[in-house]
């Protein structure tokens, strides 16, 4: 039988969420809407530990789920209207809209947007859009946003997920999660899939290798004797409302079919750098090896790949280009490629040091998570100047590897550490880091924090009326 998500009794024995924390989100949903909340539904964020930007070039990904989630108290109305209010509503207001209407804004995307990706793919997915019931959403998220932590792919999976329950349906855990990768392109994200995948299918007490084409999710237990610390730059940078994310994509697309064509294949049915090189029966090294042959360093120009794929430009803004990407002028394929070739390697190690479980493995995966920040920042560049400064604090501090974690371009830093050394490790960052600029200060709290590998999405039902 397929593997579905868990549906049990509140409070359950590991949910990552607090009794306290439910009891306050009960309260804040009695008090907007005048009623109990039926069910919950709870999504977490997560922290991949290595294998940036290379999902949605069909390579594999090592992630892990992390205590931080997206929680919605939940209760199902006969209108089809669904009222969205949030706990921060300082922050975030409230938001209406009907299950026939759905209009999602990906020029300047909001909070509700989110949701309402994960709402409008679950019914088109299901085809109950005409018959959606309404519901009435009292939403609280503990991930940080724009912080590289997936706030806002929990956000779409818990909207997924509870729109699944609200209207009495099922679906397997892979499914749902390659539902949800999909629909989150409706903000605008060309994004793989790694961050629905391990909200979705997280087991408490292990990272997983998230494979994708088909989707699957492998255990990888981590080394005893360390732990995972996150560590926030307070830089926030939104992928859905920028062009940075988005122009690696189509930089990594253009590449991908200038190999297929310069090899000989059928070029214009690739998609993904994976595709190639399994195409062509390469190893991850010798498509590193393909690219320093094939793909010069310069900058490519516009007229540059036109004349390569023998193109019209007119072609190529119509049919490569996206409404994102569309002033993008030049194009670092080089780079790009060789960062998804080097990083998949590093991946596939990374995992074999964990299954081998020798007593250097922690020494071996620090060496592997510091050559993927180097290469994230001087092949992808998809760092930025306080990430560069707080990975080097991290090494400093005591960790074995550290390196961005996320999109980049801001949000955090992961660093693998010595578990006996954390507390000294977290008292050098907040003086080195935090301390030393005031507007970090005050975050501290909730912008360092060491983690181990989390439970994935659930739903859970009050026992009793109130909770």
């Amino acid at each position: 039988m397929a593997d579905k998500v868990p549906v049990v009794g509140f409070p359950p024995a590991q949910t990552n969420a607090s009794f306290d924390r439910l009891q306050n989100l009960v309260e804040a949903f009695k008090k907007k809407f005048g009623c109990e909340p039926e069910f919950f539904g709870r999504a977490p964020g997560r922290v991949n530990l290595i294998g940036e930007h290379i999902d949605y070039c069909g390579y594999s990904v090592l992630p892990m789920a992390i205590e931080q989630d997206v929680v919605i108290a939940v209760a199902a109305t006969e209108s089809q209207d669904i009222l969205l209010s949030n706990v921060k509503s300082d922050v975030y207001s409230d938001f209406v809209f009907n299950a026939n209407n759905v209009d999602i804004n990906n020029d300047t995307p909001q909070w509700q947007n989110y949701f309402q990706c994960g709402f409008l793919g679950l019914v088109e997915h299901l085809k109950i859009q005409s018959a959606a019931r309404g519901m009435k959403c009292m939403v609280d998220g503990t991930v940080p946003g724009s912080s590289g932590l997936s706030s806002s792919s929990a956000l779409v999976c818990c909207a997924a997920l509870v729109t699944m329950h609200a209207n009495g349906k099922s679906l397997p855990k892979d499914e749902l999660a390659d539902m949800c990768a999909r629909c989150e392109r409706y903000i605008g994200t060309q994004g793989g899939g790694m961050d629905q995948a391990i909200s979705l299918m997280a087991k408490k007490g292990t990272a997983k290798l998230i494979e994708f084409n088909p989707l699957k999710a492998t255990d990888v237990y981590l080394p005893d004797g360390i732990s995972f610390v996150i560590s926030n730059s307070c830089v926030e940078m939104n992928k859905a409302a920028t062009s940075e994310f988005n122009t690696r994509v189509l930089e990594c697309r253009i590449a991908t079919q200038i190999l297929a064509k310069k090899k000989g294949l059928e070029w214009a049915s690739f998609q993904r750098l994976g595709e190639v090189q399994k195409a062509l029966n390469l190893s991850l090294p010798q498509a590193v090896d393909l690219v320093s042959h094939t793909l010069h360093k310069e900058p490519y120009t516009r007229d540059e790949v036109c004349q390569i794929l023998e193109m019209k430009e007119e072609d190529f803004v119509n049919k490569v280009l996206s409404a994102k990407t569309a002033q993008v002028q030049t194009f670092k394929l080089f780079q790009r490629a060789t960062h998804v070739f080097s990083e998949a390697g590093r991946v596939l190690s990374f995992k074999r040091i964990c299954d081998e479980a020798d007593s250097e493995a922690p020494q071996k995966l620090g060496t592997l998570m510091n050559e993927s920040h180097r290469s994230c920042r001087d092949m992808y560049e998809c760092s930025c100047t306080e990430l560069d400064n707080l990975v080097n604090i991290c090494l400093e501090a005591g960790a074995l590897g550290s390196r961005l974690t996320g999109a980049g371009w801001g949000g955090c830093a992961v660093s693998m550490v010595p578990t006996k050394e954390v507390m000294n490790f977290l008292v050098k960052v907040k003086k080195n880091f935090y301390e030393k600029e005031p507007s970090r200060a005050g975050k501290v709290g909730t912008a360092l924090f060491a983690t181990q590998p989390g439970s994935g999405a659930l739903i859970y039902i009050p026992t009793t009326a109130s909770g």
